[in-house]
């Protein structure tokens, strides 16, 4: 079966559109293919700087002839009708068959579509696909009015099969496909002509040109990591970075230069951000120090001078960047040195949102609630109060100006220059986490007062006036919030009912809590705790108290798992429907207390004895938040309710009796329902 390869050459494409336009040269060329009848084994995609590439193995050579059966009007029917439907199946009236039906005789056509070479329709998708590209942006050149990211220089498309290779014929706009490509820009040796995917690459790589994004980072990070280990030093890990400079060169060339002793002193983060944002450089860092000494950079050329000229000139730019950040570091620690008040000063006039007022006014928040919440997570409450009103004073230092992802790192930084304590320093970094599923939780007293107060203040201020998310549109990170409070209170083992919080009272806090127990539920079946459980522990009282409700829920979990549990469970709720029924036939409850004297079989009266023995116990669980005693007690009731049912018929003819036992059927369904709903759970 013939085998497709696709390649679309222009000037440097941007790396971060790279491996989504690859991916995007490949689902549209497949779907567009598979759409025609023609289907494929197997595709892959690949980009480097400059090209697009798409190879297809065991492709059709041609698409299947398709015959298709149209029912059309019935016999008889008026002529517009009938010439209708010949023109919409393209036949003509002789070419139509009567046939009997229940509603009677109908016209039925038969269309046949040929075949089409692979070629043919090759030729059609792709053209559709390279004039209707979706790149986030694109340009026109020339005279032209086809767009694409930069200037499209080539096409090459070919089909292989056992016959040879053939050039799939297009025409985009004077641009024509054709069997040849070019190596790298400084390195090749000009165009070369390909006669299939395995020929293109090696030829590529021959023409200094590593296809593979993969390839190239794994080789790019082999080579810095050797650099780095044969001064004894070592690269800072940084994937994204990583996966940039692989998109930047076609054929990587690992150099180690040298920073200058002038900025050797400044904070590892700010040497890191500069170098990163600015010049795409990898970090090298001295593991004894812990201070960055060395940066990598990747060339896209081999010199005869093995790079010593590229490395000069980068140290040359290299050296004026990290002049400006040693400028503004040496500025902001004059400001932290008097006590930072400027600072401070102007939060009040930045605006945190237009309808919530000034950042100032929210660290004035966020600051009372911190004093609030210090007491319950055992912090200093004027030392969580002082760590708050600090945690954004470096919103306005310079350093954060110019490199906004250095906020709270910053801070931390110029907290120890302004004479405050260790634990206000870690907190000003500290109160942001955790951003996310995966990033570490903060453990300090303080470090975590302060988070849940910001955490709390953001949730409560957009709910009072109504910003809040709304299906996939969460522009202000609130899912985010509600499960850092959560991830907050479970990882540090925190009593703390958000009703019992001094919250805003212009917020509407139940729908803010029935918030917060959606991105419970989701955090919880991550940990494969059964969402019908979590149903029925949030239906309890006290569901504000999220490590409460964690706690029923992982014991409940546990208990529905054994034995006892699932029967027990059985049981339950063949108490609770025969009593929801029952109270609905005779309009009354019955929940006035069940009388052991009225028992007449041996095990009603043994689950009198047993429900008398487990209440008691299993409600101080319950009030110690001992969910898995309150369980336990549970699992006494199991064969005793499983004999009653299976001696006793609860509606006796006896109406004394029949109400003794759906009274005693509710002391079932209270003493259950007191651990948890079990309405709610499935089974």
């Amino acid at each position: 079966m013939p085998d497709l390869l696709i390649e679309v050459f222009s000037e440097e494409i941007p790396a971060r559109m790279q491996t989504r336009a690859a991916e995007d040269l490949k689902k549209r060329v497949t779907d567009g293919l598979v759409a025609a009848g023609l289907t494929y084994a197997h595709a892959s995609a690949f980009s480097t700087p400059r090209r697009l590439t798409l190879a297809l193995e065991g492709m059709l050579a041609e698409s299947p002839t398709v015959r298709e059966e149209r029912k059309g009007p019935k016999v008889g029917a008026p002529d517009k009708a009938i010439e209708g439907f010949l023109r919409g199946a393209g036949l003509s009236m002789d070419q139509l068959e009567e046939r009997d039906t229940p509603k009677g005789a109908v016209y039925f056509a038969t269309i046949e579509k040929a075949g089409r070479p692979a070629a043919e329709i090759v030729s059609e998708v792709l053209e559709e696909t390279i004039r209707n590209f979706p790149w986030p942006k694109s340009m026109r050149w020339g005279a032209g009015a086809l767009r694409w990211v930069r200037p499209l220089h080539s096409i090459l498309c070919i089909i292989t099969d056992e016959a040879g290779t053939n050039v799939v014929p297009l025409d985009i706009d004077g641009i024509a496909s054709g069997d040849s490509t070019e190596g790298h820009r400084f390195m090749g040796e000009g165009r070369f002509s390909v006669t299939s995917f395995e020929d293109y690459e090696a030829k590529l790589k021959r023409s200094h040109v590593i296809l593979n994004a993969t390839e190239r980072a794994e080789a790019i990070w082999a080579d810095a990591q050797n650099l780095a280990f044969a001064q004894g030093l070592e690269v800072v890990e940084d994937k994204g970075l990583l996966a940039e400079v692989a998109g930047l060169v076609e054929w990587p060339v690992t150099l180690m230069g040298d920073i200058a002793d002038d900025f050797l002193g400044l904070p590892p983060e700010v040497l890191q951000t500069s170098m990163k944002e600015h010049q795409k450089f990898f970090s090298v860092k001295n593991p004894k120090t812990g201070r960055i000494e060395k940066f990598i950079t990747v060339a896209n050329r081999e010199t005869k001078d093995q790079g010593a000229t590229i490395l000069a000139g980068n140290q040359k730019v290299l050296f004026a960047r990290l002049s400006d950040a040693k400028f503004f570091w040496e500025n902001d620690v004059r400001v932290a040195k008097t006590g930072a008040a400027e600072w401070l000063a102007k939060l009040n006039n930045v605006t945190f949102h237009n309808k919530l007022g000034s950042v100032g006014e929210r660290i004035d928040r966020i600051a009372a609630l911190s004093r609030e919440i210090a007491p319950i997570v055992g912090a200093d409450a004027d030392l969580a109060e002082k760590a708050a009103r600090w945690a954004k004073a470096d919103l306005n230092s310079e350093m954060v100006y110019e490199f906004p992802e250095l906020q709270g790192l910053m801070g931390r930084y110029y907290a120890e220059f302004a004479g405050h304590e260790a634990e206000v320093a870690a907190a000003a970094v500290e109160h942001y986490s955790p951003l996310g599923p995966s990033d570490d939780v903060p453990t300090a007293p303080v470090s975590v007062a302060v988070s849940l107060a910001e955490k709390l203040d953001v949730l409560t201020g957009f709910w009072a006036i109504d910003e809040k998310p709304t299906g996939s549109k969460d522009p202000f990170a609130l899912r985010r919030a509600a499960l850092g409070v959560i991830r907050l209170v479970l990882t540090n083992g925190l009593t703390l009912p958000l009703k019992s919080l001094p919250l805003r009272d212009d917020a509407d806090l139940t729908d803010l809590l029935s918030f917060f127990h959606d991105r419970l539920k989701v955090f919880l079946r991550d940990q494969g705790i059964r969402h019908d459980v979590i149903d029925a522990c949030i239906a309890m009282d006290g569901n504000d108290d999220i490590a409460l409700l964690v706690n029923r829920a992982q014991a409940l979990q546990a208990f529905l798992g054994t034995d006892d549990g699932e029967n027990l469970l059985q049981g339950f709720k063949r108490a609770n429907n025969i009593l929801s029924q029952a109270e609905a036939k005779d309009g009354v409850e019955y929940s006035f207390g069940a009388d052991l004297k009225f028992a007449e079989d041996a095990a009603e009266k043994d689950l009198f004895t047993a429900l008398d023995k487990f209440e008691a116990p299993i409600a101080e669980a319950i009030r110690g938040e001992d969910f898995a005693a309150a369980m336990a007690g549970l699992a006494g009731l199991r064969a005793p309710i499983d004999a009653f049912f299976e001696a006793v018929q609860v509606n006796s003819d006896n109406d004394v009796v029949r109400r003794n036992r759906l009274n005693l059927l509710n002391r079932i369904r209270v003493l259950c329902g007191s651990v948890a709903d079990l309405t709610k759970v499935e089974g």
